[in-house]
């Protein structure tokens, strides 16, 4: 079973038009400050899956609708997505829109209100997001990345990630989030949005920021992984022609990840004093990506490393889901965010 409590929807810009869906666990702080930028809602729920940080009980305190999950169920974002957009449509069943929100982010002032404005004029639009930014890209070289992968061109895009604001109908229309994804359940649910003649739109506005809190490199790396394995779920399911969804991301996962590294090391094998040359197909990829990457020369560098580096865990994270595939077994949620301990927010 999974708890919830009603709630009377607040007043604000719009009360009727918008409300929020928060999903989180363990995010401390963070949620604090997340469900404090949506105020302006209808009515905000928040999704825990099993907080130990005492989360449950600051979204409470905030006003939130909460729901605890049933982990007996294995956990999604996808499915603490829907729990949310279900519960939101019990308390305002002829709700319009819905803002999908991770707890560890912030909403923009004012961008709710723009992304209903969007919508409310542009009627064959299902989503709409807006600019993305890392709270502290300078903590680390993981926050830093973070800030560029959000750095997206605007206009009419083909996918969204977690931070979107909806239209109840189109959501509805398809289904809503697939929960048998450990990720990457966004741009699967855009792909069916695209398939039912719904378009999707990247405004320049400020959308909100992120905190990732990403600072160790086995956070990094869980983390690329888990992308990895959604690259593989994302093509198995929708890689078919015309959309070849995520097909390039996986077959690139696979070649620089998997199938290089093994051919290279066969070739070191097999002959022994010049075998090694096999190896410099990285260092000449490492010089084309730093050559095609925007910005000075030690930015481009840098992002340069990590996305070749990237391609090893990302190989992994396609094994991993081949594994599962052919073993007929259900995906396990990979995290990569450390556990704080009982009660310290």
């Amino acid at each position: 079973m999974q708890t919830s409590e009603s709630i009377t929807p607040k007043s604000g810009t719009n009360p009727t038009k918008f409300g929020v869906v928060v999903i989180g666990r363990n995010e401390g702080q963070r949620l604090i400050t997340c469900l404090r930028s949506v105020t302006t809602a209808a009515a905000v729920v928040y999704v825990d899956s099993n907080s130990t940080d005492g989360s449950v009980q600051a979204a409470r305190d905030l006003g939130s609708v909460v729901i605890e999950l049933d982990l007996s169920i294995p956990f999604t974002a996808a499915r603490a997505r829907n729990a949310g957009f279900a519960s939101l449509l019990t308390i305002l069943p002829g709700l319009p829109y819905v803002q999908f929100v991770d707890g560890d982010c912030e909403l923009a002032p004012g961008w709710p209100e723009a992304a209903v404005t969007f919508l409310d004029r542009q009627a064959d639009v299902a989503a709409v997001c807006g600019r993305l930014r890392e709270r502290y890209p300078d903590q680390s070289v993981y926050n830093w990345l973070c800030d560029k992968e959000w750095d997206r061109p605007t206009g009419e895009v083909r996918s969204f990630a977690g931070n979107v604001m909806m239209r109840a109908q189109a959501l509805k229309g398809v289904g809503a989030y697939r929960e048998d994804m450990i990720a990457g359940e966004e741009e699967e649910l855009s792909v069916r949005l695209r398939q039912a003649s719904w378009r999707i739109w990247r405004l320049a506005e400020e959308m909100a920021l992120h905190d990732a809190a990403m600072l160790h490199f086995g956070q990094w790396w869980k983390r690329t992984t888990r992308a990895g394995y959604a690259f593989a779920q994302g093509s198995h399911l929708h890689g078919a022609p015309p959309e070849r969804h995520l097909v390039r991301e996986a077959r690139r996962a696979m070649v620089w990840g998997l199938v290089l590294p093994l051919a290279c090391l066969m070739a070191t094998i097999a002959f022994l004093h010049f075998g090694w040359i096999a190896w410099l197909v990285y260092p000449m990829q490492l010089a084309r990506l730093s050559i095609n990457n925007p910005g000075p020369p030690s930015d481009r560098v840098a992002l340069a490393f990590f996305q070749l580096l990237a391609r090893f865990p990302e190989g992994l994270g396609l094994a991993m889901f081949c594994r599962d595939l052919l073993l007929d077994r259900r995906p396990q949620l990979i995290e990569h965010k450390r556990i704080p301990k009982r009660g310290n927010m």
